[in-house]
């Protein structure tokens, strides 16, 4: 913090005893971090595009999975480039609710998908449950992706 409001000061002192030759360069460098904030955040959005592209179900299949991993995910890359990773965190709601019943805390499970997944490509696994909060049933409740944060090839 210091070294950043010194650093301010110098360049204020510099751009106003020689403003001809700190001008310039002051000029110079607004235009790079100007660049460099728009590549960033055009990153960042195309990134969030390509996760709203992803098809990521959830549901609850006793049937088809082990007793300990009951949650059933489905995964389908819809984007035209290979997903390389992706994360998440399991939301469990009430149907027509908006009360998250998952308990989180620091140490609630943080899913991890397949590794690397081909465009056009489907993954299914089965999951443990996250922990619910007291006095909910998981076969009552509706499960959902969310806080997803992932990467894609370029």
């Amino acid at each position: 913090m210091l070294i950043g409001v010194l650093l301010i000061v110098t360049w204020l002192i510099l751009l106003l005893r020689y403003p001809a030759k700190a001008l310039p360069v002051s000029l110079v460098a607004a235009v790079a971090l100007g660049l460099v904030a728009t590549l960033v955040i055009w990153q960042d959005h195309r990134e969030t595009r390509q996760l709203e592209r992803l098809d990521l179900r959830l549901s609850l299949a006793r049937q088809s999975c082990p007793a300990d991993r009951p949650l059933q995910i489905r995964l389908t890359n819809t984007n035209s480039v290979p997903l390389v990773e992706l994360r998440w965190q399991v939301g469990a709601y009430a149907p027509g609710d908006t009360v998250n019943l998952v308990d989180n805390t620091y140490t609630s499970a943080r899913y991890r998908g397949p590794g690397e997944l081909q465009a056009g490509a489907a993954w299914q696994e089965c999951l443990p449950l996250p922990t619910l909060r007291s006095g909910y049933r998981p076969d009552s409740l509706e499960f959902r992706a969310e806080h997803l944060q992932g990467s894609f090839s370029n």
